[in-house]
């Protein structure tokens, strides 16, 4: 893979975030390729009240601030992990946070990583695909370029397959429309 494809991610969060579907993020275990098609997607930025890099760099955000293409992976609720990828020129804090998954190859691993889920529910969500996908803090930090986690890119998609809203979950600047979902797919977390 060539690193100019990874050249958007440099760019603005947002469009980075648009961007980014359709792309497949490839994470092999044990010589099985596991891979998902990214299908919703959301950006955060330093300016953003409800980014983590809100309130400036710190030992967690570090990541954040760059340079692009590295995963951003933190913990949550005490029980969750949650995979972003960095974006924006390097010193500027912003990530886009991969919300959902559509299983492209290795559903029979990610259902031994998520027992008792199938098809688009092992990784309709932010946590589930990155427990589908064994995705955890050591992942921190990671190159996406290469290794065992890495972002596939793809061509990008029609302004007509994707939809823009206001993002999930969150109780601060919540009328950002900084969410991105592929129109028709059975795999997002929420319509």
């Amino acid at each position: 893979m060539n690193k100019n494809d990874f050249a958007f991610l440099e760019g603005d969060v947002v469009a980075a975030a648009e961007r980014l579907l359709g792309c497949w993020i490839v994470r092999t275990i044990n010589g099985q390729k596991l891979i998902g098609k990214i299908v919703e997607t959301e950006a955060y930025h330093q300016t953003d009240a409800a980014s983590h890099s809100y309130k400036g760099r710190t030992p967690r955000t570090d990541i954040m601030f760059g340079p692009a293409g590295f995963a951003y992976v933190y913990f949550t609720y005490g029980m969750h992990y949650c995979m972003n990828i960095v974006t924006g020129p390097e010193g500027e804090g912003s990530a886009v946070l991969i919300r959902a998954l559509e299983p492209v190859a290795g559903e029979v691993v990610m259902s031994q990583n998520r027992p008792g889920f199938s098809g688009v529910q092992l990784t309709n969500g932010p946590a589930k695909l990155c427990q589908a996908l064994a995705i955890d803090r050591c992942f921190n930090g990671h190159d996406l370029h290469a290794g065992q986690l890495r972002l596939e890119i793809h061509p990008a998609l029609p302004p007509t397959d994707i939809v823009r809203t206001t993002r999930i979950g969150i109780t601060r600047d919540t009328h950002r429309t900084w969410r991105f979902y592929i129109k028709d797919s059975p795999a997002i977390s929420r319509r």
